[in-house]
């Protein structure tokens, strides 16, 4: 398995907070992954994205958990992060079984999804790829199909929590993990 571009602390090597906060991710996540490990030698970073990750994939929102993994294949295919992408396509997958669905998010064919998932996908795209060209039609185009103000937020923050996220991926070679290394993940 390839190796990130930075020093990462395996489980067997952590110790004091880092060993705690690996053992509160495994507990929550259901195993670490390469990406909870890039954050070794910083146990209060991976502690504060696991906060905001549970958040927004799995807090009380609107968005449907479907919408919510569609948001994250979306955003990550977009910055090209092949890690997030095939995750999270993983995850959108225990709730979309028409495999066309995925395979056109993932492709970034957005008119082959309903008009909702279409705008939705539209708006983060834009929203990774040009956030200075937001304008309040952006907005108005998830209004007109069909979500509400909290809805649009919940997409907004989620777009934004994966460009952080595929940043950190992209930008310190984290890399991904062989289909046996996928399993176990609590989604």
């Amino acid at each position: 398995m390839k190796r990130p571009w930075i020093e990462v602390l395996e489980p067997d090597r952590a110790q004091g907070p880092l060993k705690d906060v690996y053992t509160r991710t495994i507990g929550s996540r259901g195993a670490l992954a390469e990406v909870h490990k890039i954050h070794s030698l910083n146990p209060e970073s991976l502690d504060a994205h696991m906060i905001l990750y549970k958040t927004l994939l799995y807090g009380r929102s609107p968005l449907h958990r479907r919408e919510r993994e569609m948001i994250a294949v979306a955003v990550s295919r977009s910055n090209g992060c092949e890690y997030c992408t095939t995750h999270h396509r993983e995850a959108m997958a225990r709730y979309e079984k028409d495999t066309a669905v995925l395979d056109a998010c993932e492709g970034g064919e957005w008119s082959k999804l309903s008009e909702r998932d279409e705008a939705i996908c539209a708006y983060v795209e834009k929203l990774t790829l040009s956030p200075s060209s937001m304008r309040e039609e952006d907005v108005a185009a998830l209004r007109e199909a069909g979500l509400s103000d909290v809805e649009i937020l919940d997409a907004a923050q989620i777009a934004a929590y994966f460009n952080f996220v595929n940043r950190l991926v992209l930008g310190l070679g984290v890399p991904l993990e062989s289909p046996s290394g996928r399993s176990g993940f609590k989604y």
